[in-house]
């Protein structure tokens, strides 16, 4: 699906559990260089997110096979929407695990004080990055820190900037 030369990608499969998303164009990246996979509302109808009320999950219509543990998605809304409508994610950023293997789901939340939100069945709501993992060697270190770097002495916000 990428057009871009890249060494060791994984192969990724997608299941389609709703059969109009190749015709709203899924799956396809919006330019040669996006990063994020465009993600749709697979609603039978339009649905309106009231101001600051409580996230609404809504199906991608298809299931995401990572199965390398070297990989894994992040679901982040899309920029425009978030910026202009209020359209965000309810949970900030979805990570899907290489394991998982189930429906796509969206959690959707208008975070605008005042006007609602309305989404229309097939558009675009948020978009899905693929990364890699990086699993350090985790060593429980027992015993006073001792004086270190210096930095961390004053908790959160402790570089003071």
């Amino acid at each position: 699906m990428s057009d871009l030369p890249h060494v060791n990608l994984p192969e990724i499969g997608l299941r389609l559990l709703d059969p109009r998303l190749p015709g709203w164009g899924f799956p396809c990246w919006g330019s040669a260089a996006a990063a994020g996979l465009d993600l749709h509302a697979c609603l039978d109808a339009p649905l309106v997110l009231e101001p600051r009320s409580r996230p609404v999950l809504i199906p991608a219509g298809f299931c995401v096979l990572i199965r390398d543990p070297a990989w894994c998605g992040l679901v982040f809304p899309r920029s425009g929407r978030g910026h202009r409508e209020g359209l965000v994610l309810g949970n900030g950023t979805g990570v899907i695990d290489a394991d998982y293997e189930g429906p796509l789901l969206i959690s959707a939340w208008n975070r605008d004080p005042a006007d609602p939100v309305r989404i229309e069945p097939g558009e675009r709501i948020a978009q899905l990055v693929f990364t890699r993992i990086a699993r350090p060697v985790l060593t429980v270190l027992a015993g006073d820190p001792g004086p270190g770097s210096g930095r961390g002495s004053d908790g959160f916000g402790s570089s003071g900037r």
